[in-house]
């Protein structure tokens, strides 16, 4: 799905060249519906860059990312088993095997991985786990290489790195701590405040949206995304003012249309 005339006639014609037998599968998208927002994207996105996972039973992972590893922490959260503590903890670290890949896989975490699951005094849990781990992984087109769990519950295991994982290519390191901590980046924020004045544009009454934002924020987007901002007061039909607020954060903004 393209939601671009331009784009959409690109890849047409990259797809007619050199796999024919997929031309057929791309598609425009000229509903009135931001794409992101009808397909979920938006907030896929939102939750592949947060650090904390839910699991369905109320337990959690935390991702974490540093300069040598990831490190993938399993937690019993809110869950209380009905059983034995150790079924119960078997049961979390199960259904953390799949969510662990699936936000591998997400995130396109590459390199070196730890997986701290909950610890496990049976060795046959342990080894329950870690077979439902490697059936798992065995459908990821990424190579990965991985070590039996320890007592402790620790696996390591590494995975060829394909491309820039989804961290680096949408965030960028956080201008105050300069630490461990992340922000949105300026491109992936302006695409951000593009789509929801877009979505809140047909329904919204008024000729012209103020965007209130970080002063680093503001002349990103009326230098960098100057372009941008035109085609989309072309496209919603109203003026878009941006102030820059000294007081926001560097990823907090707000949308008002009047």
């Amino acid at each position: 799905l393209v939601d671009t005339l331009d784009a959409y006639e690109k890849c047409a014609q990259f797809a007619s060249s050199l796999v024919p037998q997929l031309a057929s599968r791309v598609k425009l998208w000229d509903k009135d519906t931001p794409i992101f927002e009808a397909t979920g994207i938006e907030k896929e996105i939102e939750k592949a860059l947060r650090r904390r996972v839910w699991l369905k039973s109320g337990g959690y992972i935390v991702i974490d990312h540093t300069e040598a590893l990831v490190a993938i922490d399993v937690n019993t959260g809110k869950y209380v088993g009905k059983r034995d503590l150790e079924e119960t903890i078997l049961k979390i670290n199960l259904e953390a095997v799949t969510e662990i890949v699936r936000q591998i896989r997400l995130r396109d975490l590459g390199g070196i991985i730890i997986i701290d699951f909950i610890d496990m005094e049976q060795p046959e849990h342990r080894d329950e786990v870690f077979r439902a781990l490697t059936r798992v992984l065995a459908d990821d087109k990424a190579r990965s290489n991985v070590l039996e769990i320890s007592e402790l519950g620790l696996v390591e295991m590494t995975r060829k790195r394909v491309r820039q994982s989804l961290q680096s290519l949408f965030c960028a390191p956080c201008p105050t701590c300069k630490g461990s901590g992340v922000i949105k980046s300026d491109a992936t924020l302006a695409a951000e405040i593009f789509r929801k004045i877009q979505s809140g544009a047909k329904e919204a009454v008024g000729q012209e949206v103020v965007v209130r934002v970080h002063p680093d924020t503001a002349h990103h987007l009326e230098v960098e995304q100057r372009e941008g901002l035109e085609r989309l007061q072309g496209l919603t039909g109203r003026k878009i003012a941006v102030q820059a607020v000294a007081s926001y954060h560097r990823d907090q903004y707000d949308l008002t249309f009047k």
